[in-house]
């Protein structure tokens, strides 16, 4: 940022009194301007055996599976927006259950919220954001080709909770490890 949305004086980065982190600080009104996190909100639409997946259309990870998802709206639950984005991505109408994973992706100033949701009708369709959609068993999941930490580990956690007949939900964070190449560490809460 460099204006602010006030009243369209430069601002600076300072830590305001009573404060401890850096903000962006209006040099004309003394407006600050807070950042905070990102929530990206989804669901796992489930049908019968098979789970609900979408090929992004767009980037990043562009051509790669993924839960149907993406950044919640203003003036709408973290539920209604679950169930927007997966008719925008998916096409498919959706009753939005229980929480299930919370990941925290702190390099990305990004919150991820997925939960189960029984898919209302089979009929379903790419939106703008998909190339494709597909039903997977457990056995046919493109583990290699999912798009984000996130969505493999929330796959991982829902096949193995269902065998279990138990489903928790499940939080932790998921952290980019140092070096080149680029590799995460998913931790998850106790």
């Amino acid at each position: 940022m460099e204006y602010c949305s006030h009243c369209a004086s430069r601002l600076k980065i300072d830590v305001p009194p009573r404060d401890n982190h850096p903000r962006h600080i209006c040099t004309g009104c003394g407006m600050i301007h807070y950042r905070s996190p990102k929530l990206v909100v989804g669901c796992i639409p489930e049908w019968q055996d098979q789970i609900l997946l979408c090929r992004r259309a767009i980037e990043p990870r562009y051509g790669l599976w993924t839960l149907p998802a993406g950044f919640m709206e203003v003036g709408e639950t973290v539920q209604e927006g679950a169930a927007r984005e997966t008719l925008e991505e998916a096409g498919a109408k959706v009753k939005v259950g229980q929480l299930y994973t919370l990941f925290n992706l702190p390099r990305a100033s990004l919150v991820n919220l997925i939960f189960r949701a029984e898919l209302i009708d089979p009929n379903v369709a790419a939106g703008e954001e998909s190339l494709e959609v597909g039903f997977f068993r457990e056995s046919e999941i493109p583990w290699s080709d999912l798009s984000f930490p996130m969505v493999r580990e929330t796959l991982r956690l829902y096949f193995h909770d269902r065998k279990h007949g138990i489903f928790a939900t499940h939080s932790g964070s998921i952290i980019r490890t140092p070096g080149p190449i680029l590799r995460y560490q998913v931790i998850i809460d106790p």
